[in-house]
């Protein structure tokens, strides 16, 4: 798990770029009072340290006192974000929005109406253009405050048209809010528990979303309300593993954003995650030729001004080109290849630990155990699923239960036997307790349990049969994950034809594309 610390100033600081600590002490000298200079020392004694100690900052830095520390970094937190206020205030729409709200609140205060509601007129315009329905509301709510209270002549049927017009926004905003909690319910369902296990998960998920689902979508024309209903349908088809569903909605998603291209400058966190789902559906479908155009748009996207000036944007979009990168090689069978980005994945993951969540380092190691898998370096893939199985199960169980899966495999090609017993038990009880135990893995446990006694010439009709049993279960919606987790049928071919896993995969992936 990362190193973060969990002092919330100490992890502002060092997010700060070198042009963001210069315009701080500006902002700092400009605004300068008594207590500037503690919050200048506690700042400085902050980003020269490379873990957050306070006992060990306190002892160094004798002017810091113990019982002013606590306000001095309440303090100091409330000037940084005011001096990066100062020099992001151009950079977002609804921060230019907010500043102009201020002036129409403070043109209101002076007396001045008329210049107030012509303000308040210029909101709505750049609320309606860039779809903030927010700040439309707000708007809106300030104008009624205004007519209300003070008889400005302004225009004939102004209070029915402004009812009107809150009547309409309201709703947009109802049903948006509707389909942002479903849209976030599912997928925080996904990141706890993965894909629908069996016929009971899947009708739990079905009910919960036709029950969530407004009735009223057909009204759903803003942006924001399709947004979120195309997000709602893609967490929904990829928890119930309809992966032609989750394509036909992840594109939908990503065509919302290349039908209104300056939506993307407004909203690029939702762009990204758009753009990897869409990866993701081409990947699970094996669209190759569409997943390598996406990857080339998503590049060179990773290399525009709206990453590189934002720092949860690079990062983002850092991890999901990479997922990407290394679905590639899985979809080639160039598994040896695909090793090369692993040190540079890894020296990424450290610069960023503060700002990544578990569930997305947890994701990296599991793909960098499977590169070493399909590249036949079993040692390696075992390090890699020991960082994901010795931490806390909190969430994601499926993969906790495939790590644990790849692991005894692992452990097996090395002929581990006599610890492969103890393990099979133990992640067989592990999966069992989760409630993960599909038909594909009650037959692969059967097999690795009889293998045991098997001679090496026993062992290829064994392997031919258990292959013979999966396919069968190949076509069946529950077990698809399984396959979708590890390439069992891929691994089982190799053990007969006695070649590389990596080779069997490339040459499904030449024979595929050449059709």
């Amino acid at each position: 798990m990362p190193n973060r610390s969990s002092d919330t100033l100490f992890q502002l600081v060092k997010s700060l770029k070198k042009s963001e600590k210069r315009n701080f002490k500006l902002y700092v000298k400009r605004n300068s009072a008594g207590e500037d200079l503690k919050i200048t020392q506690l700042f400085d004694a902050l980003d020269k340290m490379d873990e957050y100690d306070e006992t060990l900052m306190l002892k160094k830095h004798k002017s810091i006192k113990k019982q002013q520390l606590s306000n001095t970094k309440a303090l100091l937190y409330k000037q940084l974000l005011s001096s990066l206020r100062l020099i992001k205030n151009d950079v977002h729409i609804d921060i230019q929005l907010h500043e102009q709200l201020d002036y129409a609140r403070i043109l209101y205060n002076k007396g001045l109406y008329y210049q107030s509601l012509k303000t308040l007129e210029k909101i709505k315009e750049n609320a309606r253009a860039y779809n903030q329905e927010s700040f439309l509301l707000q708007a809106l709510f300030f104008e009624q405050k205004i007519e209300a209270l003070h008889i400005t002549r302004s225009m004939q049927d102004r209070a029915e048209r402004l009812a009107t017009e809150v009547n309409e926004v309201n709703q947009r905003l109802l049903r948006t809010g509707s389909l942002s909690n479903l849209s976030l319910q599912l997928y925080s369902w996904y990141i706890r528990n993965g894909h629908a296990r069996n016929e009971k998960d899947e009708k739990a998920v079905q009910e919960f979303f036709e029950q969530h689902l407004p009735a009223d979508i057909s009204a759903c024309t803003g942006f924001y309300e399709k947004l979120y209903l195309f997000q709602s349908y893609t967490w929904y088809a990829f928890i119930g593993q309809d992966f032609l569903l989750y394509y036909r909605y992840t594109q939908k998603w990503v065509d919302l954003f290349e039908k209104e291209k300056f939506m993307i400058a407004v909203e690029p966190a939702h762009f990204i995650k758009g753009m990897h789902n869409l990866l993701g559906a081409h990947f699970d479908l094996l669209n190759y030729t569409k997943f390598i155009h996406t990857l080339d748009q998503f590049e060179k996207f990773s290399r525009s001004e709206v990453v590189k000036s934002n720092e949860n944007n690079r990062i983002q979009t850092f991890v999901y080109l990479h997922i990407s990168k290394i679905n590639k090689h899985f979809i080639e069978g160039t598994f040896t290849e695909g090793l090369s980005l692993v040190p540079y994945i890894e020296s990424k993951l450290k610069e960023f630990e503060i700002y990544l969540d578990r569930h997305r380092v947890l994701v990296f190691y599991y793909k960098f155990a499977s590169l070493y898998f399909g590249s036949a370096d079993y040692d390696n893939t075992i390090n890699y699923l020991n960082k994901i199985i010795n931490w806390k199960v909190d969430l994601r169980t499926d993969l906790q239960c495939y790590s644990r899966l790849l692991h005894l495999i692992a452990h097996y090609e090395l002929g581990n036997y006599q610890l492969l017993e103890y393990l099979i038990k133990s992640v067989y009880r592990f999966m069992a307790k989760m409630g993960n135990l599909s038909l594909v893995e009650e037959e692969i446990f059967k097999f690795l349990r009889k293998s045991f006694k098997l001679t090496p010439k026993q062992l290829r009709p064994e392997f031919e049969n258990l292959l013979d049993r999966l396919k069968t279960y190949e076509k069946n919606r529950y077990e698809t994950r399984v396959f979708a987790y590890l390439d069992i049928i891929s691994w089982l071919e190799s053990k007969i034809r006695q070649v590389p896993v990596q080779d069997i995969i490339r040459e499904k992936f030449i024979e595929r594309e050449s059709r």
